[in-house]
């Protein structure tokens, strides 16, 4: 076992080895092959397969630099995804506890707590009063 190993690290030496891509393609397969056992169609087959080899030419690639950009790509995307989801995640947490109402004069947005009856709102853009209930 130990001799394999040390093949194998002699082997991935100058290659580009795994990455945050290559896990999502493994991921992306075996979701892939799950659903194909589900479904029977065959080209959820080709597409894990795809995946799979995709995966495993980007593991044993020499050309280190297009590799890590591909991968930098794929994290913008997942971050732009990812900070999206987060937004609308907190969003929908401060609905459940504060009203979120404009000024009327600015369209400043200012967030207000719940169940407090009619209250009145200071805008501390421009200075402007208005009335809301919470």
């Amino acid at each position: 076992m130990n001799r394999f190993r040390e093949h194998f690290m002699r082997f991935m030496v100058g290659r580009y080895g795994p990455d945050k891509l290559g896990q999502f393609l493994i991921w992306t397969a075996f979701v892939l092959m799950v659903l194909r056992m589900l479904i029977r169609n065959p080209w959820l087959h080709t597409a894990s397969s795809v995946c799979l080899a995709w995966c495993c030419f980007r593991m044993f690639s020499r050309n280190i630099g297009k590799r890590f950009e591909e991968n930098q790509r794929f994290e913008r995307i997942c971050f732009r995804f990812m900070e999206k989801f987060r937004r609308w995640r907190f969003k929908f947490s401060q609905f459940r506890e504060y009203h979120i109402y404009k000024c009327p004069e600015c369209g400043q947005k200012i967030r207000i707590p719940r169940g407090k009856g009619k209250i009145s709102i200071h805008c501390p853009k421009c200075n402007t009063d208005f009335i809301k209930k919470s």
